[in-house]
């Protein structure tokens, strides 16, 4: 009996694995395109304890895998689960320039370590990522 149901419960193991591993390779490129559009080194900074380029980061990491998340468990399937994984990833993008753009000044503030800075641009992200997440829906 208990063999049976190990054995059942193992059945998703297949998709878990490949779902989990496409959704680190997502979150991984996310990370990486973040990186190219800010004019500023993140992970430099982060390893130089600049609390604003962490949070800001770190935001936009988490605002990101919110609606991954939400685009893996309302899937059609893989394919279905990375359009939508990349509509969101278009969309954090789209917050970085917005914030951007109503902070001109946001590129030379985070490498000062302008920690306000860092915040509203990391609690932005999560915001839209979790928008973005609950608007999943379909």
């Amino acid at each position: 009996m208990i063999l049976a149901t190990v054995k059942t419960s193992l059945q998703g193991l297949g998709a878990f694995l490949i779902y989990f591993g496409v959704s680190l390779g997502l979150l991984v490129i996310f990370g990486l395109i973040h990186s190219i559009i800010t004019p500023y080194k993140e992970i430099e900074l982060i390893k130089k304890e600049n609390t604003a380029a962490a949070l800001s980061f770190m935001g936009a990491l988490i605002g990101f895998a919110i609606p991954l998340g939400s685009a893996v468990a309302h899937s059609a399937g893989l394919l279905d689960m990375i359009i939508w994984a990349l509509i969101a990833m278009g969309a954090q993008i789209l917050v970085y320039f917005c914030v951007k753009a109503v902070f001109p000044h946001l590129p030379a503030d985070i490498p000062h370590n302008h920690v306000p800075k860092g915040i509203v641009l990391g609690a932005i992200s999560i915001i839209v990522g979790y928008l973005n997440a609950v608007c999943m829906i379909y």
